[in-house]
């Protein structure tokens, strides 16, 4: 993928060497977050910091927040110049450098390997090999066109002056993406056989820390659902049988969790959430 498998460049996570066993502070896993999922380089000395990546999946709703504000952030800016669907596209492109295409190449890879893979060693095979081939170059524009298209039309619905209602979907999409992450990794174990930093990410992660985790993604998406109630409830009704669908379909085919598949279900996800808030219609009636 390159999601906690192997890294695209730009991604490595510098943590001074420590006591592998020893917990780290609160600050120390945020700062292994904001590193793991952004370019953003926060500077820190602490001798238990290589056991960061186990915990700092806790953080990983927040600094999805965090990341959305900044997207929600440049689309604003961006349209009082440009036209909406100039903003979004620049505003895009801004997120994909901040986070180093770190899910978009999840995707990619993901495509590949479940699109053109039989077996559990040819699928396998392929999320280890970097090239793209047309599973994964398809799959990756549909899933950012979907994406584009989503936002573009929330901001032009709502119009610039409507940005609490645009930015709450932004912010909420990209929160709980990120908290389906961690969900992932509760549910499922690592690959067997397999070194990755899977088998880090959220390794040590307590129950209470699943839970102070749902607590962020809570707080993240709640401007959502008080703003934009109804399409708040399509999208928890979208996600449950896609996010179900995607799990069983990796359970199925590997029988535990990569990096790869954790990125892209995390992506799936902000697409999703985004969609429903697009809709203008739902199942059960109009939206005003």
């Amino acid at each position: 993928m390159n999601e906690p498998d192997h890294i695209p460049s730009g991604h490595a996570v510098r943590l001074v060497t420590g006591d592998p066993g020893e917990r780290p502070s609160r600050w120390l896993a945020f700062v292994a977050a904001v590193q793991f999922l952004s370019r953003i380089r926060l500077s820190f000395v602490a001798s238990n910091a290589s056991s960061a990546l186990g915990h700092c999946p806790v953080f990983f709703p927040l600094v999805g927040a965090l990341i959305g504000i900044l997207a929600a952030a440049s689309t604003g800016l961006g349209a009082l110049v440009w036209p909406p669907w100039l903003a979004v596209l620049a505003a895009l492109a801004f997120e994909v450098w901040l986070t180093g295409a770190l899910h978009e190449d999840a995707v990619a890879d993901f495509c590949d390997a479940f699109g053109g893979g039989h077996t559990r060693d040819q699928v396998l095979a392929i999320l280890e090999d970097s090239r793209i081939g047309a599973f994964g170059a398809l799959g990756l524009l549909f899933a950012v066109s979907l994406r584009t298209g989503a936002m573009m039309t929330l901001v032009i619905q709502w119009g610039v002056a409507g940005w609490p209602l645009w930015s709450s979907a932004f912010i909420a999409s990209s929160a709980m993406g990120r908290w389906v992450m961690v969900l992932a990794m509760g549910l499922f174990a690592p690959v067997a056989g397999r070194e990755s930093l899977s088998r880090t990410i959220g390794g040590a992660l307590s129950r209470r820390e699943r839970v102070e985790s749902g607590v962020w993604t809570l707080a993240a998406i709640a401007p959502f659902a008080v703003l934009l109630p109804l399409q708040f409830l399509f999208a928890v009704a979208l996600l449950i049988p896609v996010v179900g669908g995607l799990l069983h379909l990796v359970r199925r085919k590997l029988g535990g969790m990569t990096g790869d598949c954790l990125g892209c279900v995390g992506y799936v996800s902000q697409v999703v959430v985004l969609l429903a808030a697009a809709a203008r219609k739902q199942p059960w009636g109009p939206l005003s």
